[in-house]
């Protein structure tokens, strides 16, 4: 049985050290999104931990948060704490299910669990383009793009991992630039480019990224010259179950129908 992982964690924190502060505005995003949605929740969480491969991010906006990296296995201790955060690490994880469910074993009865990873349709236009590029010259397609989950395979997710009242939904930020190499390099600043088991070791040929940029250019440039690119974020939220939580009705406890229910709604005329 081949138990090869899909991404090489080695290499991942390797280029995670390369990683400039400029190349941090998606992880300063998620930071601010995942704690503006925090704020609107009714709760106060006194423990609360962080699962990142960038502590920096959070260091001064949660001074006193628990920051963990994160690794296959979580630095976690079973039910210590009210709000468990995983920012944007998903993704990079060989397996994002545990990793969920290592996060829901630290919660407390009714703490929160919320993560943000990239969607199936992040950087869709540069993916199209590397693909088109690569079958036009080589006549196949090497593993140079990560496979992302979509939205409801991540929702599932959270149900997996036993949480309740989970929640998934995506956020897309359009992003332009001067062109596909301008966009290349802002990955290396995230700490973000190709970190697959299988990927190719070599240098990528020029005449590879040369016709990718001319398909990247002519399929998603604008008026003014530059590329239109988008990066798709999904945000997921989802309880430790607690008895105090909502419930839903049984099956077949209901005593109307959804006709009965719809029809007693409508408002009734008046002679």
């Amino acid at each position: 049985m081949n138990t090869k992982n899909l991404f090489d964690t080695k290499v991942k924190l390797t280029k995670r050290a390369r990683a400039l502060k400029k190349g941090m505005f998606l992880q300063d995003l998620v930071r601010d999104e995942i704690l503006e949605r925090i704020e609107g929740v009714n709760r106060e969480f006194k423990s609360t931990a962080v699962v990142t491969g960038f502590p920096q991010v959070w260091k001064q906006a949660l001074p006193v948060a628990t920051l963990v990296p994160d690794d296959e296995i979580l630095r976690l201790t079973p039910h210590s704490f009210d709000l468990v955060i995983h920012a944007l690490g998903l993704h990079h994880s060989n397996d994002p299910v545990g990793q969920v469910i290592q996060s829901r074993q630290a919660l407390r009865p009714d703490g929160l669990f919320m993560a943000a990873c990239f969607g199936d349709q992040n950087l869709l236009e540069l993916r199209n383009a590397m693909a088109a590029a690569e079958t036009e010259l080589y006549g196949g397609l090497s593993p140079r793009v990560a496979p992302m989950a979509q939205i409801r395979d991540l929702g599932s997710f959270l149900q997996r991992a036993g949480l309740a009242l989970p929640v998934a939904d995506a956020l897309k930020i359009p992003t332009k630039y001067n062109d596909l190499f301008h966009l290349m390099r802002d990955l290396r600043y995230m700490g973000e480019t190709n970190i697959m088991t299988d990927r190719t070791k070599s240098f990528t040929g020029r005449s590879l990224l040369e016709c990718a940029q001319k398909k990247f250019e002519s399929r998603y440039s604008d008026a003014d010259g530059k590329v239109n690119c988008t990066f798709e974020l999904i945000f997921l939220s989802g309880w430790a179950p607690d008895d105090t939580q909502p419930k839903p009705l049984k099956p077949g406890s209901a005593t109307k129908t959804l006709y009965q229910a719809i029809n007693d709604a409508r408002p009734k005329p008046s002679y």
